[in-house]
């Protein structure tokens, strides 16, 4: 809501138009915590957490009396992208629904490839041209709970947002960034059959039952090396679910398991409340003008710099 002033204080002459479109949840954040303040899909008793007794969405809409707040999937519906100025769209109390749970929110949420397309809609409107950063957070956070189902899921729905992107936008003139802010401790193991379901038992090549490994009993492609571990939660799509169940990590007898249901969580080595960040380096892909700077090995900061140069803000 400070934004600008915040930022013309601070670098004298400047003048901030703020940001125009803002989407995502946490809506509770922005409010008081006061019932008389909950939403209208709030599933909490008191939906806000502010102590201060401030309204952000209120303060906001009075700063952007042309902006657009809206809540539910109704709202976004609505939004017309040819004359609307500004969006702020919180369409969830806590965390955006998972991929694979978003159709059971109570008013409805758009997917991450709809509000990527609706935000291109508006900000091109801009001749200057625009910045927009899009995260598919709900990956990191199956992984955390060890939901290798619900992370990849939530991928497949990445991959379409950034098919929107992609057509929404004119390769001359637009350069598109993929990466990730780190790895997570995720493994596929030996040796599957091509073909073979990654989320299933390891079958061999030209066999038809799974493998068994030295203790006798199968295994799956993918696994954890920490994390809560083994969960057989069935048809369960809220990979969240897990917290609620004892941390069973370590080797268990999956023969009668079918571990390609959205609930199954996978075996994890070393027993811990919730699965790592990894190590690895990142993979860094681009489309577009400068996209030839994003090549080999290169420092996370030089991303900076890459889209700095795209947006003509930086000296070559």
């Amino acid at each position: 809501v400070n934004l600008e002033s915040n930022l013309e204080d601070r670098y004298p002459g400047a003048d901030v138009d703020g940001i125009e479109v803002a989407m995502g949840g946490g809506r509770r954040h922005f409010l008081p915590k006061d019932a008389a303040f909950n939403s209208a899909d709030a599933v909490s008793s008191i939906e806000g957490d502010r102590t201060d007794g401030r309204d952000l969405t209120a303060e906001w809409s009075t700063t952007y009396p042309n902006g657009v707040y809206v809540t539910d999937q109704a709202g976004f519906d609505a939004i017309d992208t040819e004359s609307t100025e500004r969006v702020l769209g919180l369409f969830n109390e806590s965390h955006m629904q998972y991929e694979a749970d978003r159709a059971n929110d109570i008013a409805g949420e758009p997917s991450i490839a709809e509000m990527t397309e609706k935000a291109i809609d508006i900000l091109d409107n801009n001749e200057k041209g625009f910045f927009l950063m899009v995260e598919s957070g709900r990956i990191d956070h199956a992984h955390h709970a060890g939901n290798a189902a619900g992370a990849l899921e939530d991928t497949l729905a990445f991959a379409e947002a950034v098919q929107a992107a992609v057509d929404n936008t004119n390769p001359d003139e637009t350069l598109i960034l993929v990466t990730a802010d780190h790895s997570h401790v995720f493994t596929i193991a030996g040796y599957p059959k091509r073909g073979n379901p990654i989320l299933g038992k390891v079958v061999p090549v030209g066999g038809t039952e799974p493998t068994l490994a030295s203790d006798g009993m199968p295994y799956t492609t993918v696994g954890y090396t920490n994390g809560r571990g083994f969960m057989d939660l069935g048809a369960e799509t809220d990979s969240d679910a897990g917290y609620n169940e004892a941390i069973s990590a370590g080797r268990h007898d999956t023969s009668g398991i079918d571990t390609t249901t959205p609930g199954y969580h996978q075996e994890a080595l070393v027993p811990m409340s919730s699965e790592t960040h990894a190590g690895e380096d990142i993979t860094l892909h681009a489309t577009g003008p400068g996209a030839q700077l994003a090549q080999g090995v290169i420092e996370q900061n030089l991303i900076f710099q890459i889209i700095g140069r795209s947006l003509n803000l930086l000296a070559d």
